[in-house]
């Protein structure tokens, strides 16, 4: 990805909400960069996901910036951080609370964990147990926390913002598929170029700068019901769900080989991630209505974490990107599955 797609960001105005909302993500993105050197994909996947309302998980070795960037993007947003390093000793009352007896009242108190913030961080989310992961399921799906017998909604937006390193393999725990399949995003970060290298580099040997706010919680939530208002055609739906439907069954659309590479595709949350992501990406560059493209240019990052690859496909170094490769090779050429199914017509009639 590249800030092509962008114009040079005016001057921030007084009032957000008197200004279009590209220029408004424009000047987050900018402001993010004064501290942030490359990683545009990353940058960018980040304000598409929350303008969707969705999770991220990012992937990459250590050193990236990752817990760098999702501090930044806080500041920039002016909303509350929260910061969770996972471990195998972790215990789900340390995310999300527990009731605390307090002898000289006779009564239990309830204390609220650290998941009570617009942007949360689970650094290292692999390192804790299942028990502990599956302490996110029901904040990452319904934004809320049930303690005892009360729920505690979280502040709106929430944003889950999980990193994990992919080289590490002792005291780690593989991600249940139920909590992957909440991840919106999974985006690989990878190494900076050597010119980017060298001024992360040189920004090292300065004090660091300070951002400003440049967008409220409110702004962005007006952001999110905007984004829900793009325009989506019939012919978008029916690539995005054609997408996800090769995945499950390759052989309708003359992938064989792929049948024994996909133990399982992706959930209908593929589809739906899909053009919801298109939505917000229309919005953050300006447009109001969905393009096919836009569907195609988040697949991967939507899709990758949704597939199970069988035993043959890790056995020969065979990657999900290397399946969606295929699968968006031949949709792009516009073949139909076998026995094809007008999907959007489906969509209109319910």
């Amino acid at each position: 990805m590249s800030f092509s797609n962008y114009s040079t960001p005016t001057p921030p105005g007084d009032d957000p909400a008197a200004r279009p909302p590209r220029q408004v993500l424009e000047e987050v993105l900018y402001e993010v960069k004064r501290v942030i050197v490359g990683q545009d994909g990353m940058l960018e996947r980040l304000i598409v996901a929350l303008l969707a309302g969705g999770h991220v998980l990012l992937e990459g070795v250590p050193g990236l910036a990752k817990t760098l960037t999702v501090r930044t993007l806080a500041d920039v947003m002016g909303g509350t951080f929260r910061r969770i390093q996972f471990t195998p000793d972790l215990v789900p009352a340390d995310l999300v609370g527990t009731r605390i007896y307090r002898p000289d009242s006779g009564r239990f108190d309830t204390e609220l964990g650290p998941v009570f913030g617009n942007f949360l961080l689970a650094d290292e989310i692999n390192r804790a147990p299942a028990k502990v992961q599956s302490a996110l399921l029901e904040v990452m799906q319904e934004q809320q926390v049930t303690i005892g017998t009360d729920s505690y909604a979280v502040p709106h937006p929430f944003l889950v913002l999980a990193t994990q390193n992919p080289i590490e393999s002792e005291g780690t725990y593989p991600l249940p598929e139920a909590q992957i399949d909440r991840f919106l995003f999974k985006v690989l970060v990878d190494y900076p170029t050597l010119g980017e290298e060298a001024s992360v580099v040189g920004r090292s040997l300065r004090p660091p700068e300070n951002v400003a706010t440049r967008l409220s919680m409110p702004d962005l939530e007006r952001f999110q019901r905007a984004a829900r208002e793009i325009f989506v055609d019939r012919e978008v739906v029916q690539y995005a769900v054609q997408l996800v439907d090769a995945t499950r069954h390759p052989d309708r659309y003359g992938l064989n080989d792929l049948s024994e590479l996909i133990q399982y595709g992706s959930s209908p949350r593929g589809a739906i991630g899909m053009v919801q992501a298109g939505q917000a990406l229309a919005l953050l560059r300006g447009r109001r209505h969905v393009l096919v493209d836009d569907i195609r240019h988040l697949a991967r990052d939507v899709l990758r974490h949704r597939l199970v690859l069988s035993y043959d496909a890790l056995s020969d170094d065979v990657s999900a990107d290397d399946i969606l490769d295929r699968v968006l090779g031949v949709l792009d050429a516009g073949l139909q599955p076998d026995g094809a199914i007008d999907y959007a017509a489906e969509h209109d009639a319910a």
